[in-house]
This record gives C-alpha cells, sequence and structure tokens, in this order.
C-alpha cells in the first residue's frame, strides 16, 4: 500500500508539472504577460537556469549540472530510500516528502531535457509577491509545508505523552 501511496502521489505531481510545463511552451511567448486573476495572477514564460530564485544561474557551465542536476538527483534517491526504509514515519510527513520529490523530479526532468526550468506563474497581492514559478515548485512548497505541520504535531502529541508518564515524586522532608 505505501508504495502505490508514493508511486501515485509522485507521479500525480510530476505529471501535472510536466503537461503545465508543456502547454506553457507550446502556447505562451516568452515573456508575454496572460492575466490570470486580474493582475494578481499572471502566467508568463521564462527559463531559470539556476534554481529557486535563479540562485545558480551564473554557475560556471561545467558546474552547474553538479550543482542543480547530479546533487539534487542523489538527494532525492537518499530521501526517497529513507523514508522507504524508516518505519514509523507519520503519514503526513510521508505525504509531503512525496510531494516534495515529485516536485524535485518534475524539475530535475526540465534540467536534463532543456538546461533550464520552466517558470510561469507569478502572483503579485500588492503587500507581497512571488517571483516566477511552476507547479513542480508548488508541490515542494505544499510537501515542505506538509512536513513542518506534521513535524510539530508529531512532535507534540510525543512531548505529551512523554509527560504523561513522569510521575510526581513526593518531597522526603
Amino acid at each position: 500500500m505505501r508504495l502505490i501511496l508514493m508511486l501515485t502521489i509522485v507521479i500525480l505531481n510530476v505529471g501535472c508539472d510536466q503537461v503545465s510545463k508543456s502547454w506553457v511552451r507550446e502556447k505562451v511567448t516568452y515573456y508575454e504577460r496572460i492575466p490570470l486573476i486580474g493582475e494578481q495572477m499572471i502566467l508568463t514564460k521564462v527559463e531559470n537556469t539556476g534554481a529557486f530564485l535563479s540562485l545558480g544561474s551564473k554557475l560556471q557551465d561545467n558546474l552547474r549540472p553538479i550543482l542543480l542536476l547530479w546533487l539534487p538527483g542523489i538527494a532525492l534517491i537518499t530521501i526517497l530510500g529513507v523514508v522507504w526504509f524508516q518505519k514509523g514515519i507519520d503519514p503526513g510527513i510521508l505525504l509531503g516528502t512525496y510531494f516534495m520529490v515529485g516536485g524535485g523530479i518534475g524539475n530535475l526532468i526540465d534540467r536534463w531535457r532543456f538546461n533550464s526550468v520552466t517558470d510561469f506563474l507569478h502572483i503579485d497581492l500588492g503587500f507581497a509577491q512571488t517571483g516566477i514559478f511552476n507547479l513542480a515548485d508548488v508541490s515542494i512548497m505544499i510537501g515542505a509545508g506538509c512536513v513542518v505541520v506534521f513535524s510539530l504535531i508529531h512532535n507534540r502529541k510525543n512531548k505529551d505523552s512523554d509527560s504523561s508518564e513522569i510521575t510526581p515524586t513526593a518531597d522526603p522532608e
């Protein structure tokens, strides 16, 4: 059951990401601005040769694949191995991990095929705005949020159960 859940979540995340990026690559021209929700959510197309917020885009061409393709690929395989073989992981933490892995794989596919990642969504709420991102990034953020929230809940439960096992002792005086 765990394998089916993992594969389903990862494949759905990768599939949605790749389909959306393929559509954007075919239908949207570079830097075109298409309002989706007024000026608050804009569809546009850029290619990001770096990582989050273009970090690493200025790296040397021979160093960029190592730092942005191979190391993250090894990290994703390692994370999957850890959660696969580790027993007793909170299901919410597993869910978040699968989302992050799916998003990571989606972006790695782009790096492998195009040497860049297609980003296409921008949110501007006036008081706050995002960089341009894609659905893989959304998966990673949802996954990270799940891991943080469920870790806090899990730690709180453990702390509460540990404190309930402590019995007060009488003062010897």
